[in-house]
């Protein structure tokens, strides 16, 4: 990742480069009631739209002043003009903010926040690309769809920051029956996004949480004499046997991750865990299809 990918045009590239191989995703809404609107896209309905859809031959109930008589004078027969009812869905993106994304093993691989923004603003571009909404629950804007929304989340994407070791997941801001993807280390307090996901159950919203770690956290190959720091400075710790800490830390990290993929399976979300070494590409792969599979 360049420097470049600091600036909203940078990120927005380099997410239309991850996103061009994939096809425009269009995430169905679960609950399609909650969500109607009258529009360009989505899924085709018959009903109030003004979007002309399909011709269909009369029944008896119809109306006679809704007999499209232009059409029927071709034929013998009687045709009903069917205009469109549109279902756009609203998909919410979180990107954790916490100074603990900022961390990075490697000074040539990303950072876990950069590589996350980057997956989301990609997400996003298939999102808008198939017709959805697309919004930051950080954000008060209602979730929109069009390219000018593309360059506002990009400009969010880029400015976002916290003052602590750990964002905050939030779901306060969901529509009922909407979609999210929750983009983090996730290893703070689990308890904030417990509630944050029993909030989105309730509303009947499902999503994706994609858990980005780099291979350092994964690995723990630290040995001898060892200074440990919270990215803020807050938290510091330092043994004279960092390779003693390895078992119990590689268990404690097993353990997070099993509790994130039954807190997912709880509340009818998947989860993913992506390294910031692998290509974005495949994160954003995994992303598309499970946003198509949380129906």
């Amino acid at each position: 990742m360049t420097a470049a990918t600091h600036t909203p045009r940078g990120l927005r590239r380099e997410a239309e480069d991850h996103a061009a191989s994939f096809p425009a995703l269009l995430a169905d809404a679960r609950q399609l009631a909650a969500t109607v609107v009258l529009g360009e896209h989505g899924r085709r309905r018959a009903g109030m739209g003004d979007e002309f859809w399909q011709y269909r031959p009369a029944e008896s109930s119809d109306a006679r002043r809704a007999i499209d008589w232009r059409r029927s004078a071709r034929t013998d027969a009687h045709y009903m003009r069917q205009t469109e009812w549109q279902a756009a869905q609203s998909v919410l993106l979180w990107v954790d903010d916490g100074l603990s994304m900022q961390y990075t093993g490697d000074r040539d691989r990303p950072a876990k926040g950069l590589r996350a923004r980057l997956l989301a603003l990609a997400a996003a571009i298939l999102l808008i690309r198939g017709g959805e909404r697309v919004g930051l629950a950080s954000l008060a804007d209602r979730p929109r769809s069009g390219e000018t929304q593309l360059i506002r989340l990009a400009e969010a994407l880029t400015r976002i920051e916290g003052g602590g070791n750990h964002g905050v997941a939030q779901a306060r801001t969901m529509p009922t029956g909407s979609r999210a993807l929750f983009l983090s280390d996730f290893l703070g307090d689990m308890a904030p996004l417990e509630r944050a996901l029993g909030q989105a159950a309730d509303r009947g919203v499902a999503g994706a949480l994609v858990q980005i770690l780099d291979p350092v956290e994964e690995a723990f190959p630290f040995d001898g004499r060892t200074v440990f720091e919270s990215m803020s400075g807050a938290v510091r710790h330092e043994t004279h046997k960092a390779s003693g800490l390895r078992g119990r830390y590689l268990d404690r990290l097993a353990e997070r991750k099993a509790a994130l993929t039954e807190l997912a399976r709880r509340t009818g979300w998947l989860y993913h865990c992506h390294h910031s070494d692998a290509p974005a590409q495949g994160g954003l792969l995994w992303i598309h299809a499970a946003l198509a599979r949380t129906r």
